[in-house]
């Protein structure tokens, strides 16, 4: 096992840690440790909520999160040498779960069991936030490299761990970029519920080791955490497993790697917002650089080569989604009504099999969906697909002669 950069104890806030992470990104927020290219460590992370979601049976913990307090990130990591202009290469070399990390105690999210939610359309919504506005949640057991849950009888999903979320920090210029444009956006419709973006918050802020003066002006500039940018950070995908080796842009001296927000298992768009199986747990990686390779390769956002650890499926079911939205009206070729639809078309179908459409919503959600966008050149119709797995179900759910057979699978857990 690698040395540890970065430890965390389960059992404590992420704010109560010997070297707190931080839930903002700013380029002054100082480094917690220090490597060299080619080193090899290990990073431990919380749960991106900070363990405010609990082993039960209720959402309320889902309904009534915090969610200025979010994400939980553990750096920034610097790299000796790394320079504005490089390419900080990173290899995922292996990621688990908390209940791995021989340190620690209590019950806390990646200590055997991890979570799905469905955020309440009034505290961060979610793809189909209109369709499904209020707070669900299922909480899966973990069965090595598989899991299930009470909450969802009759499927096992295989594991795809990653990290959610992962980057460097930003250049003071990047930042202040970021926070003009998405002020923009903002100002065009200021009171939608839920909002079209999420301006600086002092409220809930951790911004490392930074005090005084220095944190509460970095506080009131720092980006959340919340949608992916140039640096990589919230991409979510899933695909970012073990194997896998990310080139990600350095915008400040010693590139300031932060990532947190690991993933047991994910579907393709992570489409309920807190929709992957969320846990603590750890990721050890390798870094190098490519120096001055944003210039050598023309790139202002990540590349990456994918691993080759993840689940291999051989048999869907698929959807098919056009950008005709749900009253009937046409859009032109628009990939996000189209998927859209194409993920209502998949909760219908499953309804059919015993599952409310919650249920049917937090499937979608964790386990490894392939999503594509499978046409954008036909007129007036994008067309999008969603592949789901056949085999995460311990009954047949392909299309037959007999039609499909309904059970009661009974309710996710929901709010009081």
């Amino acid at each position: 096992m690698p040395g540890t950069a970065f430890r965390v104890d389960q059992s404590k806030s992420m704010r109560e840690q010997d070297v707190p992470g931080h839930n903002r990104w700013h380029p002054d927020i100082p480094a917690a440790a220090e490597v060299r290219p080619d080193d090899e460590f290990r990073i431990e992370c919380k749960d991106w909520t900070d363990a405010q979601v609990g082993n039960n049976d209720s959402a309320d913990d889902i309904r009534d999160m915090d969610l200025d307090h979010n994400h939980m990130l553990s750096g920034p990591i610097a790299v000796a040498g790394a320079e504005p202009g490089d390419l900080l290469v990173v290899d995922y070399l292996d990621l688990g779960p908390a209940h791995t990390i021989d340190r620690g105690a209590g019950d806390a999210p990646g200590q055997g069991w991890g979570y799905t939610g469905i955020f309440a359309r009034d505290n961060g919504g979610g793809f189909l936030t209109e369709h499904y506005p209020d707070a669900g949640k299922v909480v899966w057991d973990f069965h090595g490299r598989s899991a299930t849950s009470r909450h969802l009888p009759g499927v096992r999903i295989a594991s795809n761990v990653h990290a959610g979320l992962a980057g460097c920090a930003p250049s003071a210029d990047l930042l202040a970029e970021w926070n003009r444009r998405e002020q923009r956006l903002i100002d065009t419709d200021p009171n939608r519920v839920p909002p079209l973006a999420l301006p600086p918050l002092e409220t809930g802020n951790l911004m490392g080791t930074l005090t005084g003066a220095a944190r509460d002006r970095a506080a009131r500039e720092g980006a959340r955490t919340v949608p992916p940018r140039e640096h990589g950070g919230n991409v979510d995908i899933k695909n970012l497993s073990i194997g896998s080796r990310v080139f990600y842009p350095v915008y400040v001296p010693g590139a300031h790697f932060s990532i947190g927000d690991l993933h047991f298992a994910q579907g393709d768009g992570e489409i309920s917002f807190c929709g992957a199986v969320e846990m603590g747990g750890y990721a050890d990686i390798g870094v190098g650089l490519i120096k001055d390779g944003m210039r050598k390769y023309n790139v202002t956002t990540p590349l990456f080569q994918p691993g080759r650890n993840e689940p291999r499926y051989s048999e869907f079911v698929s959807f098919i989604g056009i950008s005709v939205d749900e009253s009937g009206d046409q859009h032109y070729m628009d990939a996000t009504i189209a998927y859209r639809r194409a993920c209502l078309s998949a909760i219908d179908y499953l309804v059919q099999f015993g599952y409310t459409g919650e249920q049917a919503y937090l499937i979608l959600c964790a386990a490894p969906i392939e999503g594509r966008v499978s046409g954008i050149v036909d007129i007036p119709n994008a067309c999008c697909s969603l592949y789901l797995p056949t085999e995460i179900f311990d009954f047949d759910i392909r299309p037959s002669a007999t039609g499909p057979t309904y059970r009661d699978r009974g309710q996710c857990a929901l709010t009081s």
